[in-house]
């Protein structure tokens, strides 16, 4: 049976056919978050920290560290830092003590730069995964040899030289290419976890059935564990949370075994606070005096004013039931059990005792 050890220095996440499925926490990529690089280049990590404890908090079994950010002030002052190969390598190395510093969760480490990829790897306690090789001979003399360096697994994305080919049979092709040239390096297929790439449904309408055959073929024919960006099937439509919550249970049907995702149901702002509440004032609902923000969002059905689980992760957790890999439904019942507040215990049960 395959299986993909990642590991922290206290903690063992398992990406495998007969496990739980595997949640890559993606949140921690300052790539297309302004506000996140903007910090980092000031050299705030504070959302970076508190991001690691949402995620963690929120079920993801490992957290990806991507280090893509753009120094756009520092780079009017100093020309090295429009270079990505001067950029990343310290930032990666620190992005990594800080979240390892926080949260025992293991680590994924995500990055296109060579220095980057060799400091993660330095500065993480453990055995992270490391993310990621492609098809192309480039990247597979630079990534391979660290994967055999490091003793680490990799994640192995089905492109190479000629991009992405829209036929699953050429995805397969690449991947079984890189199951084989890592074997030349000495690395099992159990350390390859392939993304067989998942392409956005809106554009393509057999994307969904595509990944399902991929995978299994990955599965059957390579025997290695598998990974997505879940997202991407929802790209450019409406409720895509909608779509996502479909697609995971299938592809875990279909043998995926983990992917890359926002575990989080990001906290809602004070502006959508703001204007719901003038929408119930103006249909003339008068509320309790001092009702506070978390009440009312929960009771207009807003969601919450603080991170928690999204609605993929209620996915996930109820197919891990269904598919026999929460034996009785441990997690599904903690998962479910609403909290204690404070001040309060639980009701007791049972019969009363006779005087």
């Amino acid at each position: 049976m395959t299986r993909t050890i990642v590991e922290s220095k206290t903690k063992t996440a398992i990406i495998g056919f007969d496990q739980p499925f595997c949640v890559i926490g993606e949140r921690i990529n300052p790539t297309g978050r302004k506000i996140l690089a903007e910090e980092l280049e000031r050299g705030d990590y504070s959302r970076v920290e508190a991001d690691a404890l949402a995620q963690a908090a929120a079920g993801a079994t490992i957290l990806d560290i991507n280090s893509g950010a753009v120094f756009s002030n520092k780079m009017a002052e100093d020309p090295r830092y429009a270079d990505n190969n001067f950029v990343e390598p310290p930032l990666m190395m620190e992005m990594v003590k800080r979240v390892q510093a926080i949260v025992d969760t293991p680590l994924c480490i995500d990055s296109s730069v060579p220095g980057a990829l060799e400091n993660g790897l330095a500065a993480a306690e453990g055995r992270p995964l490391l993310n990621s090789v492609t098809g192309e001979e480039e990247r597979l003399e630079m990534v391979l040899p660290l994967v055999k360096k490091y003793n680490v697994p990799v994640v192995a994305i089905s492109n190479d030289d000629t991009g992405i080919s829209e036929d699953p049979d050429v995805r397969f092709a690449v991947a079984k290419k890189i199951v084989e040239r890592a074997a030349d390096f000495g690395i099992p297929a159990h350390d390859i976890v392939v993304d067989p790439l998942v392409m956005p449904i809106g554009a393509m309408a057999t994307a969904g059935l595509q990944v399902f055959t991929l995978v299994r073929r990955l599965r059957e024919e390579l025997g290695v564990n598998t990974t997505c960006g879940a997202s991407n099937i929802s790209f450019g439509l409406p409720n895509r949370h909608g779509i996502n919550n479909a697609f995971l249970p299938m592809a875990m049907a279909a043998g995926m075994t983990s992917a890359i995702m926002n575990p989080v149901a990001l906290p809602v702002g004070p502006k959508k606070i703001a204007e719901k509440k003038a929408e119930v004032a103006a249909a003339g609902i008068i509320l309790p005096e001092g009702m506070e923000d978390e009440a009312f969002v929960q009771m207009f059905g807003l969601g919450s004013t603080k991170p928690r689980a999204g609605k993929e992760m209620e996915a996930i957790r109820a197919a891990n039931f269904l598919t026999d890999n929460d034996p009785s439904g441990g997690d599904w019942i903690k998962f479910n059990r609403a909290p204690v507040k404070e001040g309060e215990g639980r009701a007791r049960t049972g019969r009363r005792r006779r005087a």
